[in-house]
């Protein structure tokens, strides 16, 4: 009997809990809705609040009705197995109504569980967007089936997931019915604590089961399930890997394992309609179509197909090849030629002056840690470089551009007073740009923006908004127009402060959002006595990659977005992003890091305002049927690509990663044919070229390059992506990719092979003959032992009227100090090879060598003859007079002090004797 004292003992444990049940869940609750209220404001910031409910809605739908799909299954099948047993009280000591309320929360944790688990959001969302979405008129149909392609990426995904929830719930149904049934029993079987006790499942029978209409029933469902998944499996086959000649259906396939798969629908369809009429038993016999499904294929490839292999399978390989080109936008805005290019020819200066005045010497990376020596600016540091091009002076330059962005390190301990990483270090300062192909006297880069404030050196480029807010690499959550102002850089011993009046981030002066921004951030100070005043803004999500994978986190972005300079002086981010997935019937799948993928489009270009966070998508691949269903989705998320301002449209590029996926596709699918593909008869490879640093040997790949050129059948320098193959296992020339950038021809790609009638040297044995020539060779040598490091930058690939002008930079660097100055630059055409202190004395000196027209130092074209014993005598230099020996004497002056500084590291002092010497070489 139990006592009033035990009774209250009980009422006090029991408040106890619901107090700690309480707090809790007001806790869990209180950190959902301040994760809301703060996601609804960065929506807001961003003007995309329907997109945000529109995503919540499609993205949580579908789990939510799983979730009660699973429950209410669960449940059913629990009360149902519950009526089978016996009144006793289950366990011998709980009582029934204390069982159900404890199994309905286990099943809505579970139910939760297994929703999340078989549900994907993203499936789901993109069904949706494909219901809005008809046929397109030049959309992929596969040749077996005759589905369009939006059946595969949209359709047959969430068929599949519905079916995987509907199996899933049925098997854990009956699992949970049987378990319910047999519970009583169960326990008396329990093991008891008593050393050597037997655990037997004696009187439990799980044939006593199907006496149930409700076990009748699901299993029923599970067998209609398992025959509708045969019948989708039938789509799986188009994804079969048969090796390097062919993915999708193939012969076998296509004559016996579809109609097999036929026989094995309807023994499951029938087996089901037995276990409704209770003859279970009769439904195992049907399993016998299982060893025929597998082993008849097997027996007929064996004796037929292997033997007759490329006459049986030429129809499948010929759709593999078809598909696969289309995939990868191999088959749309192409333009396959064939040239017979020779190894080398006379070069005409003034015809391919753009080209030849365009060349890029420095190498991003050479040119990142030089910078970083010759520009440094504490907290700063240089992330990336990238490489764009700009009209200077009335021409199209290529440059070289690298952000400032904060590194919180480099305050060391200072970093961790609360009020620096919020208030004051916010933001990165100003960029450094440098023409791609002019060096200093001493090797380094000629830089058309410099220094902070920034020093502008070209009347054709305007700076007016130094400061970075959002970047590629940025801490949060930072706050702006406080009371405090913002550091921006140093000036001698003091430090020059901002403050923030763009419209970046989102207000937070309310006292309950600045209370959820302290409760999701985990940070009381927030709360506290602070700068923040009235018109404060919190930044959140200011990396680039992350706030666009928020903003659209269907998109696979790049890596590398890269910094353009408007014709305001404004800095905005522009990001390519990617529709992709590896549902494409017959598509050859690749994986680049980011996952595997048989079909991607370069569908989005994005747009991010680095002073105030301003994000634009627009649509540049209308085409693409995956970024339609999007735009279905979200109309207001996109813009047309029309809408892309003029001079941000300038700057838009073919993406490296997306041409790096075609060259790899491209090197097999160039071979049309089946029976070449079959054969392998014309594999080509991508070039290689050395990788040898300091006496290393190795090879690598040669990187896509941007590059100012002119098309072989074109007049007009233009921007372009460029990479060459060679052969398979050899590495002379067979062929080049390029991708235009500019204007209309944006996203058009020119496939050139090469007749095999002459041979042309690619980069490796271009590279080859730089290393063996003697004076290259004594020179590379002798700064390798002088406690110097030699680097050299890639070769690069140029087409120049019926040949290939290749191009390597040697940079030298002190061992102690990572500071590359272009030393000497080699150049190369066929068996003529230059090697000279600049780019232009080795460009004169091929010329010679090749006899070609150079120009002279009035500017007119000179024509020298094409004799290499006898090269043409350089003009013997004018006198010189009294005020230009003097200025010659300045500037050795200023280049000692140079090396002296350089030497102690004092790299501020450097760059100010730098600016003298080219101050006065421009005089």
């Amino acid at each position: 009997m139990m006592t009033a004292g035990y009774i209250g003992q009980r009422q006090r444990r029991g408040g106890l809990i619901f107090i700690v049940v309480l707090l809790a869940a007001i806790l869990f609750c209180s950190r959902y809705i301040a994760s809301t209220l703060i996601d609804y404001s960065w929506w807001s910031e961003v003007h995309q609040v329907d997109t945000w409910i529109s995503l919540l809605l499609y993205g949580t739908g579908p789990i939510l009705l799983a979730f009660l799909l699973f429950f209410f299954a669960f449940w059913i099948a629990f009360k149902l197995g519950m009526r089978r047993e016996a009144e006793t009280p289950l366990f011998g000591f709980l009582k029934r109504s204390f069982v159900s309320r404890i199994a309905l929360v286990v099943f809505a944790i579970f139910a939760i569980g297994i929703a999340n688990a078989t549900v994907d959001s993203w499936t789901a969302v993109r069904y949706f967007g494909g219901l809005r979405l008809g046929q397109l008129s030049a959309e992929f149909v596969d040749p077996i089936f005759g589905k369009p392609l939006h059946f595969y990426f949209f359709g047959l995904p969430f068929y599949n997931m519905l079916l995987r929830v509907v199996l899933v719930a049925a098997v854990l149904s009956l699992l949970i019915y049987w378990l319910a049934a047999h519970a009583e029993r169960l326990s008396k079987q329990l093991p008891s604590f008593t050393p050597g006790a037997p655990f037997e499942f004696d009187r439990i029978s799980v044939r006593d089961a199907f006496d149930s209409t409700f076990v009748r029933l699901a299993a029923a469902i599970l067998l209609v399930g398992i025959a509708i998944k045969i019948y989708f499996n039938r789509y799986g086959l188009l994804f079969d890997d048969h090796g390097t000649y062919l993915v999708g259906v193939d012969w076998v396939a296509d004559h016996l394992v579809l109609p097999l798969q036929w026989l094995e629908i309807l023994a499951a369809l029938a087996g089901a309609a037995l276990v409704v009429a209770r003859r279970g038993r009769w439904a195992l016999v049907l399993l016998v179509i299982l060893p025929v499904r597998f082993v008849l294929p097997s027996i007929v490839a064996g004796l037929y197909v292997r033997p007759n292999e490329l006459s049986v399978e030429g129809p499948y390989i010929q759709h593999h090849i078809d598909a696969t080109r289309s995939a990868y936008g191999l088959n749309q805005r192409v333009k396959e030629t064939t040239r017979e290019a020779v190894p080398e020819m006379p070069i005409d200066y003034a015809k391919h002056e753009p080209l030849l005045d365009n060349v890029r010497l420095w190498d991003w990376r050479a040119f990142h840690d030089t910078i970083s020596q010759i520009q440094p600016l504490r907290p700063y540091v240089y992330i990336d470089t990238d490489v764009d091009r700009y009209n200077i002076d009335g021409h199209v330059r290529q440059v070289l551009i690298a952000p400032r962005e904060l590194d919180i390190r480099q305050l060391g301990e200072a970093r961790n007073r609360w009020i620096n990483p919020h208030f004051i270090y916010t933001h990165g300062y100003g960029v450094v740009m440098a023409e791609a192909n002019r060096i200093t006297a001493d090797g380094l880069p000629v830089l058309f923006i410099k220094d902070a404030p920034p020093v502008v050196t070209s009347k054709s480029l305007t700076f007016t908004q130094p400061e970075i807010y959002y970047s590629e690499v940025a801490h949060e959550p930072v706050f702006v127009d406080t009371a405090q102002q913002e550091f921006n850089y140093p000036s001698g011993s003091e430090s020059v402060y901002t403050r923030y009046t763009g419209k970046g981030g989102f207000p937070i002066s309310s006292p309950l959002l600045r209370l959820a921004a302290a409760i999701n951030y985990g940070d009381l100070n927030i709360i506290l006595p602070s700068p923040l005043t009235g018109s404060s803004r919190m930044m959140i999500h200011r990396a680039i990659l992350e706030r666009l994978t928020k903003l659209a986190g269907f998109l696979t972005w790049d890596s590398d977005p890269y910094l353009v300079l408007t014709n305001s002086g404004h800095l905005v981010w522009i990001a390519d992003g990617y529709m992709s997935s590896n549902a494409h019937p017959y598509s050859r799948e690749l994986d680049l890091g980011n996952g595997p993928f048989n079909y991607i489009r370069n569908s989005i270009k994005a747009t991010i305002d680095a002073y105030t966070g301003e994000t634009n998508l627009y649509v540049f691949d209308p085409g693409d049927v995956l970024i339609q269903a999007y735009w279905r989705l979200f109309p207001q998320l996109f813009h047309p690509e029309s809408a892309m301002p003029a001079d941000l449209r300038a700057h838009v590029r073919y993406p490296e990663t997306l041409f790096s996926a075609q060259a790899e596709i491209y090197r097999t699918f160039h071979m049309r044919d089946a029976e070449a593909f079959y054969n392998r008869a014309d594999l080509w490879d991508l070039a290689k070229t050395g990788t040898r640093q300091q006496g290393e040997g190795g090879a690598a790949s040669v990187s896509p390059t941007y590059v100012v050129a002119t098309l072989p059948d074109s007049d007009t320098p233009e921007f372009m992506l460029i990479t060459p193959f060679t052969p398979a296992n050899k590495d002379n020339l067979i062929g080049v990719m390029y991708a235009r950038c500019d204007g209309q021809h944006l996203g058009e790609l020119v496939f050139e092979q090469l007749s095999k009638q002459n041979i042309i040297y690619g980069p490796m044995q271009i590279d080859a003959r730089i290393n063996q020539d003697q004076n290259i060779s004594k020179d590379l040598t002798l700064w390798n032992q002088q406690g110097s490091q030699v680097l050299r930058g890639q070769t690069l690939v140029l087409p120049i009227d019926n040949s290939f002008l290749y191009v390597e930079p040697i940079y030298i660097q002190a061992s102690q100090a990572s500071m590359p100055q272009l030393k000497k630059v080699a150049l190369a055409m066929g068996n003529r090879l230059a090697y000279a202190d600049t780019y232009e004395q080795s460009l004169s000196q091929l010329i010679q060598n090749l006899g070609g027209t150079a120009p002279s130092a009035t500017g007119e074209p000179v024509t020298t003859a094409q004799n290499p014993a006898q090269p043409a005598a350089a003009p013997g230099p004018a006198p010189a007079s009294g005020e230009a020996v003097a200025r010659l004497q300045q500037i050795r002056d200023h280049l000692q002090r140079y090396r002296e500084f350089s030497a102690q590291g004092k790299w501020a002092e450097a760059g100010k004797e730098l600016d003298e010497i080219q101050r006065l070489a421009q005089k």
